[in-house]
């Protein structure tokens, strides 16, 4: 049965329009350049970086300015940033415009990553929405790109606010909002209510997009379906599977999504490390490689002992040596 091909569409956040509403999230340790590259070769229609610290980039820290590098292949990518103080993120604004020319400027309000919330910022925000209109106006005022801003449904379950916060954000001048439904406290366990991403796109009159859950292109289909949202922001159903963008389009198309081989995964993953080794050179990328590495050959034959022998690779020919190996005792 043939899909409503409606659901993939373009979108127009503020007054930049997007040509498709499939969007890789900010994850902190993995959207990185070789990461964004990855997904935007599978189908990802917009990229954001790693969460950068506002205060980072106010110190002229070397590391935060690294997480500004952009592929070549970026067309349409957002730089995320977190703080909790209004000034921090005006001036790291500011700033950033002047390094680099970001599609969209992202303010996290999700984060539960404990070093992040002890600070104030990330989810920490979720507790004060007056302090998102305030940080949200703030970077509007240095900037013209157009700002958008990640929440989840509230701090823990006696204080689900998403709506507040969401209009925090708006007043203040974001233009889309994207909703993870799941509290701070939850984390990333439980499940996540995508009730709530239906109620905050009737409630809105920016553009809603909705994460949270996104495994598979049949989760994907189906959030955009139930919850009318304008677009979804899959973060980690697409470590180890960006994939999942092409196969979400082919779904839409009413295309059953081509079965992805061991062979692809392999070689998309040698590509991703390749790409990473020219960014951050071979020993950083191999360490930083293994858990995509891990990612990609999830739920393969044999996937247990591959990932023990990938752990421990610290050079380009010790990970094609392994891949090598192990598509020489697998095939039939």
């Amino acid at each position: 049965m043939s899909r409503p091909t409606s659901l993939y569409h373009p979108v127009t956040i503020g007054d930049v329009r997007i040509p498709g509403n499939l969007f890789l999230a900010p994850m902190a340790g993995y959207t990185d350049v070789a990461f964004r590259t990855i997904a935007l070769r599978e189908g990802a229609d917009c990229t954001y970086t790693e969460l950068i610290s506002a205060e980072g980039i106010l110190r002229g820290s070397k590391n935060t300015f690294s997480l500004l590098n952009r592929s070549p292949e970026e067309t349409y990518w957002g730089v995320q940033i977190f703080t909790s103080s209004p000034f921090a993120a005006g001036q790291a604004v500011a700033k950033i415009v002047t390094l680099a020319t970001p599609t969209l400027i992202d303010l996290n309000c999700g984060c539960p990553v404990p070093k992040v919330v002890h600070h104030g910022g990330g989810a920490a925000l979720l507790k004060d929405p007056s302090l998102i209109y305030m940080i949200v106006k703030t970077m509007k005022e240095h900037t013209s790109i157009p700002v958008t801003v990640k929440i989840r449904s509230g701090w823990d379950v006696q204080s689900i606010n998403y709506l507040e916060t969401a209009d925090a954000a708006v007043q203040g001048g974001a233009s889309m909002v994207c909703l993870h439904p799941r509290t701070r406290t939850q984390g990333y366990g439980g499940k996540s209510d995508w009730n709530h991403i239906t109620h905050l796109k009737s409630y809105l009159s920016v553009p809603v997009f909705g994460s949270g859950d996104l495994f598979t292109p049949q989760d994907v289909l189906r959030m955009l379906e139930t919850t009318r949202c304008d677009g979804v922001m899959i973060a980690r159903g697409a470590v180890g599977n960006p994939f999942i963008f092409t196969q979400v389009k082919s779904l839409l198309k009413g295309i059953p999504p081509i079965r992805v081989t061991t062979e692809n995964r392999l070689s998309t993953a040698l590509m991703h490390l390749d790409l990473a080794i020219s960014t951050l050179g071979e020993t950083l990328a191999c360490r930083e490689m293994r858990k995509h590495f891990c990612a990609y050959v999830k739920g393969i034959e044999g996937s247990a002992a591959f990932r023990n022998k990938i752990v421990h690779a610290e050079s380009r020919e010790q990970y094609q040596r392994l891949v090598e190996e192990y598509i020489q005792s697998h095939s039939s």
